[in-house]
């Protein structure tokens, strides 16, 4: 049975995403590391900010897997994308075999790829973990995109997996999605959560032209117009506007934020689903790492909003979880001068001193 609203209401008890103290205690240590204070800038708060979602002054990050979860959006039916639901399943299949982009670069980032259908349109590929909601989303621009049973669904769907994930004995989750027309959803979402114009943060997706990118604002327009809702009210936007797959990151995110699990997110539509995590339970947020700053508007905007520090800025836009994995590796050279860096004593040198704490 699918999650209830009642159960996810009864989550906020257990969530305690980041422990201030050992956050502190992390900083403390780089500073006793014969360096310039602060020398390795945003990725000693980075470091820092696993820790604390860890609940541990050794944070680990030798065990990671990439969530990339899989859904078709009715909204296609609008020419707000260059293709449909068809590259969904090309993609999916290639993820199958392992030789999709993200599977290439998770390869070479030492980052495990796992992933779950929720709602492609087309037939279920075996081999990938079958969580289908629902065969794709409803149009938004003609009906409610999902019903609130199935935007819980989702989220329980990506709960679960997440949940999955820690008992195997995965360290770090990191997250993303494939789904032709979902730049769309994540879009609508922002600007109706953030009361701003599409018009002002709507990007061209996957490359569209000068015309669509023309319909694709005034889709997500007259849709917000469409429909009477409370914008305060995140699961109702969600079920309105978004896809299945920014639900089942929902439900990642809550599951992370219980089993003190870092989830490492990517461009606009994880920022999405991080902006959705956060209205529904506030300081959820603190469980999710930033890893890039993206190269869509409204993701950007995102980043901003949940005040997110993103160390990579590279105008990225390929999705399925890219910037994420191409985080990691960053991040090992980080903790290996953390957990190998030699201090001032070791040395013979004098610590520098700090006369200003940070933040």
């Amino acid at each position: 049975m699918a999650m209830t609203i009642e159960e996810l209401q009864q989550k906020q008890e257990r969530l305690n995403p980041m422990d201030a103290d050992i956050y502190r205690a992390v900083l403390h240590h780089w500073d006793s590391l014969a360096k310039p204070l602060d020398g390795l800038g945003d990725y000693e708060r980075l470091v820092a900010r696993i820790g604390g979602i860890q609940r541990t002054d050794h944070p680990a990050v030798d065990k990671r897997v990439l969530l990339v979860f899989l859904s078709d959006n009715g909204i296609v039916e609008e020419g707000v994308s260059q293709s449909d639901a068809s590259v969904t399943l090309a993609v999916a299949e290639a993820m199958r075999l392992g030789n999709s982009t993200v599977c290439v670069m998770a390869k070479e980032a030492d980052v495990d790829v796992h992933p779950v259908d929720v709602g492609m349109q087309s037939f279920h590929i075996s081999g990938i973990e079958n969580r289908r909601v629902r065969k794709g989303t409803r149009n938004f621009l003609r009906e409610p995109a999902m019903t609130v049973r199935e935007t819980l669904a989702a989220i329980d769907a990506g709960y679960q997996v997440a949940k999955q994930a820690g008992r195997d004995g995965y360290k770090v989750l990191l997250l993303g999605e494939m789904g032709i027309g979902n730049t769309t959803t994540a879009t609508a979402i922002g600007c109706v959560l953030l009361g701003v114009d599409p018009l002002e943060v709507t990007g061209r997706g996957a490359g569209l032209s000068e015309e669509r990118l023309e319909r694709k604002c005034a889709v997500i327009e007259e849709a917000i117009q469409r429909y009477q809702y409370d914008d305060e009210d995140a699961l109702e936007v969600l079920s309105l506007f978004g896809g299945y797959d920014i639900a089942a990151m929902v439900g990642v995110i809550i599951a992370g934020a219980e089993e003190h699990l870092p989830v490492v997110v990517d461009g606009l539509i994880t920022l999405s689903a991080v902006l959705v995590a956060e209205r529904l339970f506030p300081s959820i947020k603190d469980v999710c790492i930033a890893s890039h700053r993206p190269k869509e508007p409204m993701g950007r905007m995102l980043l901003s909003e949940l005040g997110f520090e993103a160390p990579i800025d590279a105008n990225l836009a390929l999705g399925e979880g890219t910037g994420a994995v191409l985080l990691m590796p960053q991040v090992d050279v980080a903790m290996a001068l953390y957990d190998h860096g030699s201090r001032f004593e070791g040395i013979g040198m004098q610590a520098y001193q700090r006369y200003k704490e940070r933040s």
